[in-house]
């Protein structure tokens, strides 16, 4: 037993000790509050562009130069994470920022060597050399290394200090991070990587420069296959998985990260806020297949010649794929100016608007013969693209040939002041000449209007006749957003079912799109612009310049990448929408008489409305036959039309008015039921017309 005094002894040097202890860990306290490692609260990384799925679209260096992409532990691929953490730094979840064991083992096989065998450095110690970098490599320099270490594991946790290292880690070059490493050497992200891919990613930081794969291929090589004997001795890989993955060719070439839809990336810069990546509407598969379309295109075309596309959704007004320019880093093609915000000349694209607005004021059926030869209209003499006539020919086949001068009788008869206003209603304002108010010219070109616009006018076509703003995600966030209506429903399947009978350039597959095409005056531009039931697709191509290009047409040279491009594009085609109930659309024979041809006077002008005094309703023509689906819960109302007659009108059906009387010209009846109906119209001076149809 021990005495009283040595008792008193012992307890003593036991105070003295936990009082040495608690002293020494408050002063550790207060030296790791006065000495905090350089942990900022976000690393300083290069900004990124990414698409509607977060896919990298587009980075940019930080301002030291670098490639140092953020990087999370979900985008990378767990068995690379599960080889770096064996052959780094094996007891990582483990320890608290110092592996004693692995630096006594280091230290033993130093010292029975003469030479370093393996290193003893953590994870956590090699991110405090990659946040703090030394001098030397000292002794000193060394526990400093290891202090720091136990200072970052206790402000972040294991999962932070491996993302952080995943994110500074040095690959070669002015490469650091995991993620730009897989870009630049394997040109994917790293979610998933093969096992010889991972091996050589765990090599690379510890001699970066030595081990470059696009310098010392031989060296890389190497580096890589002892990362797979590691592997093995280790139990993570088989024998048999490491000698497969030995066998992999290692790349010795070093890509550039990706640059996809360069121009809306860099109308986005100025938004950066630092950590945080960009987001653009566009899909990057889209995109891809666009710009390779684009390229390919401008090659074929020939020297100063660029080509812009726009994809949009006309659901949403979501922009899928914009492409500025056939390259942004070809000077010779002004590659750096965004060719779908340019105004140029829309050559004929704007006649499916000339014909629909006919459609809905009940001008023409598709039947309705109209005369395709030289006029006059006061002065202004539109002539045809091949400078040819055609004589009578239907307003289909008008619109499908892209006659000049049918498009612009009818663009007589419904008024460009009434054009130029349903184009202002869908957010759309094309540009006249200073000083000029809206003419018949307008028709063929004689207005400017952008890519994008024309794409968001051809989004009504595409979704029923509503419009929707286009977006790609470059807007302010208080960018107005607006849908409206550009035909309504039953004109603008009219013009669908036309466009949709147009032939293909020559080579091109049918895809069930409908297009139009346009050539500019002076063969300035070419223009083509496509849809399915969901998608729009619109392609320019041109000199930025303005230049004149002999032989450049709207059929010739743009309409072949408009289909190449819905093909590239990787969109599956939605089918064209079919026909609405009460769509009126028959044959020659069965026109009326009002509507068998697009009437002209004498002076060969056209006349916009019938020239006899009292009222004619021409929809529905007298005993058709109408399918409302009126047997459905969704029947839809009779769209009926008039021409003639002094307003106000009242019209009745079967002898029963509608509601209030109204000075337009049309009205919509929904029928109680089918079968036969009379429907009267009376105009202000008492005078009257009737139908008799039968609604199914």
């Amino acid at each position: 037993m021990l005495s009283r005094k040595h008792l008193r002894r012992a307890v003593i040097a036991a105070a003295s000790c936990i009082g040495i202890l608690v002293l020494s860990a408050a002063s550790l306290r207060e030296l790791d509050r006065a000495f905090p490692p350089p942990l900022p609260a976000e690393l300083t990384v290069s900004t990124e562009v990414q698409d509607r799925d977060g896919q990298l679209l587009r980075a940019f260096a930080t301002p030291d130069g670098y490639w140092r992409l953020e990087t999370r532990l979900d985008q990378v691929d767990k068995q690379f994470v599960d080889m770096l953490v064996t052959y780094e730094d094996k007891r990582f979840w483990d320890h608290e920022g110092v592996d004693v064991l692995a630096l006594a083992r280091a230290a033993g096989q130093f010292a029975t060597s003469g030479h370093i065998v393996s290193g003893g450095s953590t994870l956590s110690m090699q991110l405090a050399r990659l946040i703090e970098p030394r001098e030397s490599r000292s002794l000193g320099s060394k526990i400093k290394q290891m202090l720091r270490a136990i200072q970052i594991e206790r402000r972040l946790s294991k999962r932070e200090i491996l993302e952080r290292y995943l994110t500074l880690a040095p690959y070669g070059g002015n490469l650091e991070g995991v993620r730009a490493a897989s870009l630049a050497y394997f040109g994917k992200e790293p979610k998933r990587l093969t096992v010889s891919e991972s091996a050589l990613l765990v090599a690379l930081p510890q001699l970066p420069e030595k081990r470059r794969p696009d310098r010392n291929l031989k060296i890389a090589h190497a580096a890589r296959d002892r990362v797979l004997t590691r592997m093995v001795s280790s139990g993570l890989l088989g024998e048999r998985e490491a000698a497969r993955a030995a066998l992999d060719d290692v790349a010795g070439l070093r890509r550039t990260l990706p640059t996809l839809a360069a121009h809306a990336a860099y109308t986005m810069l100025p938004k950066a806020v630092p950590g945080q990546p960009l987001q653009l509407t566009i899909r990057k598969s889209v995109q891809e297949g666009l710009e390779q379309v684009a390229r390919d295109a401008a090659t074929k075309l020939g020297p100063r010649l660029s080509v812009a596309m726009v994809l949009a959704d006309s659901r949403t007004g979501d922009i899928l794929g914009e492409v500025g320019s056939a390259n942004f880093f070809d000077a010779s093609r002004s590659g750096w100016i965004d060719m779908t915000k340019i105004v140029r000349s829309p050559g004929s694209t704007l006649k499916p608007f000339i014909y629909g607005l006919a459609f809905e004021q009940g001008l023409v059926a598709q039947e309705t013969l109209i005369d395709d030869s030289p006029v006059d209209f006061s002065g202004y003499r539109p002539k045809n693209f091949d400078m040819g006539y055609q004589g009578d020919v239907s307003i289909r086949q008008a619109l499908q040939l892209s006659l000049n001068v049918p498009a612009i009788r009818v663009l007589d008869a419904v008024g460009p002041t009434r054009l130029m206003a349903r184009f202002r209603q869908a957010g759309v304002s094309p540009v006249l000449p200073v000083n000029e108010a809206p003419g018949l010219a307008i028709g063929l070109g004689g207005v400017g209007i952008t890519l994008r616009d024309l794409v968001q006018l051809y989004t009504g076509l595409a979704n029923g006749g509503k419009t929707h703003t286009l977006h790609d995600g470059t807007e302010s966030a208080n960018a107005e957003r607006t849908t409206a209506t550009i035909l309504d429903g039953q004109a603008n399947w009219q013009i669908i079912d036309i466009l949709s009978g147009v032939k293909p350039p020559e080579g091109a597959l049918q895809r069930g799109i409908a297009y139009k095409t346009g050539t500019s005056y002076g063969y300035r531009d070419a223009w083509s612009v496509g849809f399915d039931g969901r998608y729009v697709l619109g392609v320019w191509v041109g000199r930025p310049d303005a230049g004149a290009v002999p032989g450049l047409s709207g059929y010739v040279s743009a309409a072949p990448i408009l289909f190449e491009g819905f093909v590239r594009s990787g969109l599956a085609t939605v089918p064209l929408p079919g026909k609405p109930p009460g769509v009126f659309n028959p044959r020659r024979e069965d026109l009326p008489v009002t509507l068998a041809r697009f009437g002209a006077g004498s002076d060969g002008l056209v006349q916009a409305t019938v020239t006899e005094p009292a009222p004619t309703i021409i929809f529905p023509p007298d005993g058709a036959r109408v399918d409302l689906g009126t047997n459905s819960v969704d029947a839809s109302p009779l769209v009926l039309k008039l021409q003639g007659g002094r307003a106000p009108f009242r019209w009745l059906a079967n002898g029963k008015p509608l509601t209030g009387i109204d000075r337009r010209r049309t009205a919509t009846w929904q029928p109680d039921g089918a079968g036969y109906s009379t429907l009267t119209v009376i105009d202000a001076a008492g005078r009257a017309a009737s139908v008799k149809v039968f609604v199914e």
